[in-house]
């Protein structure tokens, strides 16, 4: 009898062990995954306040038309220029850039043609209006922001206010350059006033260059 079948005894197969992560394993990817939703909050962070930062540098940067609050649209307003040039008018726009005045009229000195022309009693100061110069200007200046000084607005009491005014009421329908010529041919005493005398009158005189 053949008992070989007998003794064989079937084998099992040792199966593979499931591949389990060690506790070690676990507790470094928690720590890799928080660290990398910490990197995209910090990078997010970030951005938002690059965003903020530009905002805000925006924001001051053209904080200038603020001013435009303190312009009084019922009064005249003086710009003085680092040039020394002042400018009498009505402000109609004021930004970072530019300042944009109507209405304009300037101060013209003369001598009265004496010998001691050092001295300021024998200078005229004259309120000329913009309009009737060689290359004759619209009633309109868009000054450049960095020549401005400063500007502020002017009391109706004031001779400036007062020579625009009387002005105004001689020319109803505007001033006329083809009548400038009689009208600088007047007497000082209506065209052009003493500096530390009465109001000066304004004129347009075409011949009289800007200052």
């Amino acid at each position: 009898m053949d008992f070989s079948n007998r003794s064989a005894q079937p084998q099992e197969v040792p199966s593979a062990a499931p591949n389990v992560a060690s506790p070690v394993n676990r507790r470094s990817h928690s720590k890799n995954d928080k660290w990398a939703r910490f990197g995209v909050a910090g990078a997010v962070l970030a951005v938002v306040i690059l965003l903020i930062g530009a905002i805000l540098v925006v924001s001051s940067s053209n904080n200038v038309p603020s001013e435009n609050k303190y312009v009084d649209t019922a009064k005249l307003q003086a710009v003085f220029l680092n040039t020394g040039q002042v400018y009498f008018g009505n402000i109609k726009s004021l930004n970072n850039q530019y300042v944009v005045l109507t209405n304009i009229y300037y101060l013209q000195t003369s001598s009265n043609g004496s010998s001691s022309s050092s001295s300021n009693s024998n200078n005229n100061v004259s309120l000329v209006k913009l309009g009737c110069e060689l290359h004759q200007p619209y009633d309109q200046m868009v000054i450049n922001r960095s020549q401005v000084t400063f500007w502020e607005n002017l009391q109706d009491t004031g001779q400036v206010a007062k020579a625009v005014k009387a002005f105004q009421q001689q020319n109803p329908n505007g001033q006329k350059c083809s009548d400038q010529s009689s009208a600088a041919s007047t007497s000082s005493g209506s065209t052009t006033q003493n500096a530390g005398s009465s109001t000066p009158a304004a004129t347009g005189n075409s011949s009289a260059a800007k200052p």
